[in-house]
């Protein structure tokens, strides 16, 4: 009997067996759907990202025999010697898109957008192709939809684009024969994971069917110039669905992020080759689409009560935007045994520390305290700069003191109790200055050289107690 071996391409894992003089080729393999992981067997976790019950079987192809086609040598140069050139950009028609772009769309850039269902992805991207269009042929591919849909979309949002081309389109291969015959320069595909290729026998949304695809696409967007979009579904832990290496292929990455009963819609970029990914655009959703919001300060502080405790405003930073957002505490009496701990669009872990500098650096009993914690309008908080706010809105619930109206607080908040100077304070000050605030609280640090605007009035403070002695003076 001819003992079994495997064929050397183990990269495919593709194993052949000799029995009886006859070859049995084995064409299945289990991928894991987190992170990509081949394994010749079903495993119940990945031995690579730790995930459980996350491998899929899928069929691959078995190698072409053949000598394949010689590489294209490139020479190595000098980094020195690399002609650096300005990217020329294509402006969407919305500024707010513009400016998470990091100020227009760049030819031959492939753009991933993932969001929750309903949030708003296909409206927003179905808008900026129509303005695209405008400087050329926009291809906009709906795998989701029929373009029927699209249009009575396209007539709720009142979009008037002659040069924009719909094709419902589930095939890889069509699609991309359309591309060459049509040349648009814009393409959208709604979305990635209903695209197919016939190349490959698994199913659409799979992780083979995923990455060949956008590698097929990206391919097709660097060598013609064709600035490509992206549709991905989100998994329920809010992440892009389909293999992580589909993030790393693509030059954006953008987030849109909102809850389903407010109409705010918050759209950030996670990773951008073209500009920062600080920038935010913020969007309001309405019956004719999504509509810019030019001033978010002025639409989170609309709705905010007066004379209420708990309530103080804080400036945050997004990127070079200033956003001043409301942020609401209630501190009242446990019923049970372990006091709640409820914080939404702050880090939970961040309330407890703050809680415990009040507690033994103030003097202030809040063991026994129930803590809510919320930011208004749906904006989500994570720098250090809100601590100090964090700290005045607690402490102003507690002792039912209401805070100041036009009154501002940041800083960041050390162990100890100290207040610790943040970046870009001068961009916190003039935002307050221009929407009417007097007075603002902030860290000792930040003083220096720090133009202070009209009619603003500073205090600068080196500890909690010091700023809650201030600020309820």
């Amino acid at each position: 009997m001819t003992p079994i071996r495997a064929v050397p391409n183990m990269a495919e894992n593709i194993y052949s067996f000799l029995f009886m003089g006859r070859a049995l080729k084995v064409k299945t393999t289990y991928l894991c759907q987190e992170c990509g992981y081949r394994s010749p067997k079903w495993m119940g976790r990945c031995p690579d990202c730790q995930q459980w019950s996350c491998f899929a079987e899928e069929a691959i192809q078995a190698p072409v025999k053949g000598k394949s086609a010689p590489a294209t040598l490139e020479v190595p140069v000098r980094l020195s010697e690399v002609c650096a050139r300005e990217e020329d950009r294509e402006s969407c028609g919305i500024s707010e898109l513009d400016r998470v772009f990091g100020g227009g769309v760049v030819p031959g850039s492939f753009s991933l957008l993932g969001g929750d269902p309903g949030i708003g992805k296909s409206t927003l991207l179905l808008q900026a192709m129509a303005n695209l269009s405008a400087a050329g042929p926009a291809l906009y591919v709906t795998a989701e939809e029929s373009a029927h849909q699209v249009k009575l979309r396209g007539e709720r949002l009142k979009v008037v684009a002659p040069d924009l081309y719909l094709l419902s389109e589930t095939n890889l291969e069509a699609v991309m024969e359309q591309v060459r015959q049509l040349k648009p320069r814009f393409l959208a595909i709604d979305s990635i994971q209903t695209v197919s290729t016939s190349s490959l026998e698994s199913a659409p949304g799979s992780v083979s069917q995923v990455r060949e695809c956008a590698a097929r696409l990206m391919r097709q967007a660097k060598g013609e110039g064709l600035s490509t979009f992206l549709v991905g579904h989100v998994t329920k832990d809010g992440a892009i669905a389909g293999p992580r290496v589909l993030e790393h292929m693509v030059d954006t990455v953008l987030y849109f992020e909102g809850d389903s009963g407010n109409p705010y819609r918050i759209l950030r970029a996670v990773k951008n080759r073209f500009g920062s990914t600080n920038e935010i655009g913020v969007f309001e959703m309405k019956e004719g689409g999504l509509a810019e919001v030019p001033n978010p300060s002025e639409l989170f502080l609309a709705e905010r009560p007066r004379g209420v405790s708990g309530s103080v405003v804080i400036p945050a930073l997004e990127g070079s935007r200033p956003i001043l957002v409301e942020l609401q505490s209630l501190v009242s009496t446990s019923s049970y045994g372990t006091p709640q701990r409820t914080s939404l669009g702050i880090d939970r872990g961040r309330i407890t520390l703050l809680l415990a500098i009040l507690e033994k650096r103030v003097g202030l009993s809040l063991l026994d305290q129930d803590v809510f914690l919320n930011v208004a309008g749906g904006v989500t908080l994570d720098e250090p700069a809100v601590d100090l706010g964090i700290a005045a809105a607690l402490a102003s619930s507690l002792m039912d003191r209401p805070v100041p109206e036009r009154t501002l607080v940041f800083g960041e908040v050390g162990l100890a109790g100290e207040v610790r100077a943040i970046n870009r304070p001068e961009l916190r000050v003039g935002e307050a200055a221009r929407l009417g605030f007097d007075r603002c609280f902030l860290p000792l640090g930040n003083m220096k050289n720090l133009e202070v605007p009209k009619g603003l009035q500073l205090f600068a403070v080196k500890n909690v107690g010091e700023m809650l002695e201030n600020l309820f003076d």
